[in-house]
C-alpha cells in the first residue's frame, strides 16, 4: 500500500445485498477487550520484526532506497498512535510533538529517512510504551458507542491505528526480504496444508448481473472502501486460483519478457529500461530457477502463486495467456458475491473472521501456499484463495467510489487518486486478518516488485 502519514465510520448499512457489521462490535465491553488484545498482538508482531530479530546496526541501516530504516517504522507506528489515540481521540496533551515532523511520511521520502535524527531502537521502544500506557488507560473511558460518524463511533479510530501498524509490519517484512546477510526470520513458520491440488476447473464463469461493491456497514473499513454501491457487470471468466510459478516459468520460457507484443507501451518501456526478465529475487542455476527468500536460497516451488511481480509483468503474462487482468469490480464480485442469495459477504466464506483453515495470512507460512489450498475458504462463486497468499493486481486505477468522502484525513486515500496507482486486492501471506477483507483496497505504483504481489487472470464471456 502506498504509505500514509500520520478514515469513516457510518451507521450500519441498509444497503441491499451487504452483510451487516461484525457481531463482535455490538457490545462496548467486548469491543474494548478486542481492541486491547489487538493492540497487544500488533505490537508483539512489530517488536518481533525489529528489536527481537536484528541488531541495532541493522535497524538503523537503510537496506534499500525503496524502504525506510526499520527503526523509522518502529517509532512511526507509535507516533501515529499518539496522534490519533492520545491526542485526537482522548484529547490529551502531546507526549512528543517535537518528533512529529521526523515521522511524517509525506515530509520525508523513504530514501532520505536514514539521514534524519531518528529515535534509537531503545528510545523508540520507550516512547511507544509510554504512548501505549496512555492509550490503554483512556480506552477504559472511551465512548465507543457514540452515535453519528465520529472517530470513536464503533471504535473506528482504534481499528484504524491497529490496521496501520499491521500494514507497516508487512512493509517491514518487505524490508527483511530486501536486506542482505544472514537470515533473521525462521525458514519455515508453519507447514502448508497437505494434499492440495489446483482446483478444477481452472476458470470460473461469473454470470452477468448487479452486486453490492464496497461497504457502509463494516466498522473496520477505511474511507476508500465506502460507500456500498451497486455495480452491474457483464458475464466474465476468472481464474479459480492465482497464476503459479510454473505458469510464469512457461511465460519466461516462451520468450514472454522479450516479446513486445504482450506488453503495453508503458510496460515495455519499464522492461527495456530495467532489463528484468524474471520476478524479483529469482535467478537461474542451469535448468533450475532459484529464489532468495529472507536470506535463504531455495528452488522456486512450481505450485505456489508467483510473487514479487509488478503490474506490467502481470499484464504481459495475462495477454500472453490470451486473457487480461480482472477489473477491481470483477475481482470483488468473484470474491464475495453469493449468487444464490444476492448477498455480498465480508469474506469469501461468509461473515466469520479468518482462521487458519480459511486462508494463508498472518505470516504463518512466510510464503504463499500451493494453489488449491484452503478449500474451506472458497467463495460461493467457486474461486479459491482470494484472501492471503499474494496481493493480486487488478487493471483498475485507484480512485474514490461514487459518494466518496475523505475521513478522517485526505492523505489516507484521496491524495493518491488519479496518480496512476493500480489497485491490488486480497492481501498476502504477510497480511494480518484484521487488515484484509473482500472490500479492502491496496494500491501501489505499477512498477513495484518488492511487495508480496501476484495476480490471477480474467477474460470476457460470451452471453449464454
Amino acid at each position: 500500500m502506498s504509505e500514509q502519514p500520520t478514515r469513516e465510520p457510518r451507521n450500519p448499512s441498509a444497503a441491499s445485498g451487504e452483510d451487516g457489521p461484525p457481531p463482535a462490535t455490538a457490545d462496548v465491553g467486548q469491543a474494548r477487550e478486542r481492541i486491547a488484545a489487538e493492540l497487544g498482538r500488533v505490537r508483539e508482531r512489530s517488536l518481533g520484526l525489529t528489536v527481537e530479530s536484528l541488531e541495532e546496526s541493522e535497524l538503523v541501516a537503510q537496506h534499500s532506497p525503496l524502504m525506510s530504516p526499520l527503526v523509522w517504522d518502529l517509532a512511526h507506528v507509535g507516533n501515529y498512535e499518539e496522534q490519533w489515540l492520545v491526542r485526537a481521540a482522548a484529547g490529551q496533551d502531546a507526549l512528543r510533538p517535537d518528533i512529529d515532523i521526523l515521522y511524517d511520511a509525506f515530509e520525508n521520502p523513504r530514501s532520505a529517512r536514514v539521514e534524519l535524527p531518528l529515535l534509537t531502537p531503545t528510545e523508540a521502544q520507550e516512547y511507544n510504551a509510554r504512548v501505549r500506557s496512555r492509550v490503554l488507560d483512556s480506552l477504559e473511558r472511551a465512548p465507543l458507542d457514540e452515535g453519528g460518524a465520529g472517530l470513536l463511533d464503533g471504535g473506528f479510530v482504534y481499528h484504524m491505528v491497529i490496521q496501520h501498524e499491521h500494514q507497516h509490519d508487512e512493509t517491514m517484512l518487505a524490508t527483511h526480504q530486501l536486506r542482505r546477510g544472514d537470515p533473521a526470520l525462521p525458514g519455515v513458520a508453519a507447514q502448508p496444508p497437505a494434499g492440495t491440488s489446483p482446483p478444477d476447473p481452472s476458470e470460473i464463469r461469473i454470470e452477468a448481473g448487479p452486486f453490492t461493491m464496497g461497504t457502509t456497514a463494516d466498522p473496520w473499513a477505511y474511507d476508500n472502501e465506502r460507500p456500498a454501491h451497486t455495480v452491474d457487470l457483464p458475464a466474465y471468466w476468472i481464474d479459480s486460483h492465482a497464476v503459479t510459478n510454473a505458469a510464469h516459468m512457461d511465460f519466461i520460457a516462451d520468450g514472454g519478457y522479450d516479446d513486445p507484443r504482450w506488453w503495453s507501451e508503458e510496460g515495455w518501456e519499464w522492461r527495456t529500461r530495467s532489463g528484468k526478465r524474471a520476478p524479483a529475487f529469482w535467478h537461474r542455476d542451469g535448468e533450475r530457477w532459484l529464489r532468495r527468500r529472507f536470506g535463504r536460497v531455495e528452488p522456486v516451488p512450481p505450485e505456489e502463486p508467483v510473487q514479487h511481480v509488478c503490474f506490467h509483468e502481470a499484464e504481459a503474462h495475462a495477454r500472453w495467456a490470451g486473457k487480461r487482468l480482472p477489473t477491481e469490480a470483477e475481482w470483488e464480485k468473484a470474491a464475495r458475491y453469493d449468487p444464490r442469495t444476492g448477498v455480498s459477504h465480508r469474506f469469501p466464506w461468509g461473515g466469520r473472521e479468518p482462521g487458519p483453515e480459511h486462508a494463508n495470512l498472518d505470516q504463518r507460512l512466510l510464503r504463499p501456499a500451493p494453489a488449491g489450498a484452503f478449500p474451506s475458504g472458497g467463495a460461493p462463486t467457486g474461486v479459491r484463495q482470494m484472501l492471503g497468499d499474494v496481493w493480486e493486481w487488478t487493471s483498475t486505477e485507484f480512485a474514490g467510489y461514487p459518494g466518496f468522502r475523505a475521513f478522517p484525513y485526505p492523505e489516507y486515500s484521496e491524495v493518491f487518486f488519479g496518480q496512476g496507482y493500480r489497485v491490488l486486492r486480497g492481501g498476502s501471506w504477510a497480511t494480518h486478518p484484521t487488515a484484509v477483507r473482500c472490500t479492502f483496497r491496496n494500491w501501489d505504483h505499477p512498477i513495484r516488485r518488492q511487495i508480496f504481489s501476484g495476480f490471477r487472470c480474467a477474460r470476457d464471456a460470451e452471453p449464454v
